[in-house]
């Protein structure tokens, strides 16, 4: 069968789209950036049906503040890390966690902290949201990565599920080298992570003066740390 003449762009069709190809890449590098990254391993399968319900809570806390760009990451299984294109549609991002399912393997928060590092040289990050409840990993090459994060204004916001002194420890002192916030939630207070993760959302879009703003108990947690 013969095949259907196909219709040529004209000169004019064509630059008409790439203008509208590079407006929309510039307002995506315009808008304030947050990685949003989950330890997907087998332990954290409760948390992660959580994270999935209240990350909506997090974009619409933020509606009135600015919108947002965000970049799922989650580490799982043999070594898999996955990362998502950035994205500002809640519900594609909700579709994203929906479909992950935990597997068992051990954690890769530095091989995430050098991939924000490399996302952040690209184009600036407001923020790094991380949630977890292990650590496998050496403390002083996390602490010397967290620092690098802080050398180069990249916040971390560390939030682990219960109680491991080591991954407290940890977690505290990487919040700490990178100018970011640390906090502590277990199964019972999952209203509060979902308040905490506003509030980051809220900084990330808005600044120190948006979670000023924020009246929750859990912004206020987060101004206490945040260096001046």
């Amino acid at each position: 069968m013969a095949r259907l003449p196909t219709k040529r762009s004209t000169s004019s069709e064509i630059t008409s789209f790439l203008k509208k190809t590079r407006d929309i890449t510039a307002f995506n590098e315009q808008q304030p950036r947050l990685l949003f990254a989950i330890d997907a391993t087998a332990s954290r399968q409760p948390t992660w049906n959580t994270a999935c319900q209240l990350q909506q809570e997090m974009f619409r806390a933020t509606d009135a503040v600015a919108s947002l760009a965000v970049q799922l990451c989650y580490f799982r299984g043999f070594g898999e890390f996955r990362a998502s294109p950035w994205l500002s549609d809640t519900q594609t991002l909700a579709s994203l966690m929906d479909e992950v399912r935990c597997e068992g393997g051990h954690t890769q928060i530095a091989r995430l902290l050098r991939h924000a590092l490399t996302e952040h040289s690209k184009v600036p990050l407001q923020a790094l949201i991380f949630i977890g409840d292990a650590m496998e990993e050496n403390p002083d090459t996390l602490c010397q990565l967290a620092g690098e994060c802080g050398l180069r204004k990249l916040p971390l916001f560390l939030f682990q599920e219960g109680s491991l002194n080591e991954v407290a420890g940890t977690f505290t002192s990487m919040a700490k080298l990178s100018n970011g916030a640390y906090a502590r939630f277990d199964h019972a207070s999952a209203a509060r992570l979902g308040e905490l993760l506003g509030a980051v959302a809220s900084f990330a879009a808005g600044g120190r003066k948006a979670l000023e703003n924020n009246a929750s108990d859990s912004a206020k947690l987060l101004l206490q740390q945040l260096k001046t």
